[in-house]
């Protein structure tokens, strides 16, 4: 972990390179965290796991030197409750030495254990996450989602690309002012796997029917590019 003061001189070296005032340049130093396939919640009933089921209180302790309790009983003294969750996480950073992914994760857990935060909720709505591991090589199951016409043979539903990365990553505006971002991985020669995360729902039981409609889409995309 890094202390208060390491953090400083990181802030001030990124302002003296970037030319950023210190707030813009403490932001981009506690990133969220970003999940990868294999690190996505399992199902739970909005869509989502908690916190605590995603990273264990031991796995907690080991990265900051305490675990959930702790950190939970600090940020009640903090008046964290009170508080939104940027400046719960800096205070994590600036002041306790966090790593900015796991003060972002402590956060989180935080705002789930007192009822601030539903699981699967984010700052934009409630999001789903579901993936799938298919027999054909990463190129192919990303084409399945680049290509407009082969990705019309399995999702029935109107889609506005957004951003590419090939092989790597897909976006894309879906109804509803909803937004869908697939990442992909190689699992070998012939076997890769996609993850799905679809954000911006307004209300977890919609969460929670897409996420029944992206289990479905995908096991059509597995037997049509597995036929």
């Amino acid at each position: 972990m890094t202390d208060h003061k390491s953090f400083k001189r990181r802030v001030r070296a990124r302002m003296e390179r970037t030319g950023e005032s210190y707030t813009a340049a403490r932001a981009h130093l506690i990133p969220a965290p970003v999940p990868t396939v294999d690190e996505r919640p399992a199902s739970a009933g909005t869509g989502a796991a908690t916190m605590r089921d995603r990273l264990s209180d031991a796995r907690v302790a080991e990265a900051t030197g305490h675990g959930y309790d702790f950190w939970f009983a600090l940020l009640d003294s903090w008046e964290g409750t009170t508080l939104g969750h940027t400046r719960i996480a800096a205070h994590l950073v600036e002041e306790h030495g966090l790593d900015g992914w796991w003060a972002q994760s402590v956060t989180v857990a935080y705002e789930q254990e007192r009822g601030l935060r539903l699981p699967g909720q984010k700052k934009d709505g409630f999001a789903i996450s579901v993936s799938k591991t298919v027999n054909v090589p990463v190129e192919r199951l990303f084409a399945a989602f680049a290509d407009p016409e082969a990705r019309a043979r399995w999702l029935p539903t109107p889609v506005e690309e957004r951003t590419t990365k090939e092989n790597r990553r897909f976006t894309a505006d879906l109804p509803e002012d909803t937004r869908v971002a697939a990442t992909f991985q190689a699992k070998g020669e012939h076997k890769s796997a996609v993850g799905i995360e679809h954000t911006r729902f307004t209300d977890a039981d919609r969460a929670a029917r897409w996420k029944g409609a992206w289990r479905s889409h995908l096991a059509d995309l597995a037997n049509l590019l597995e036929e």
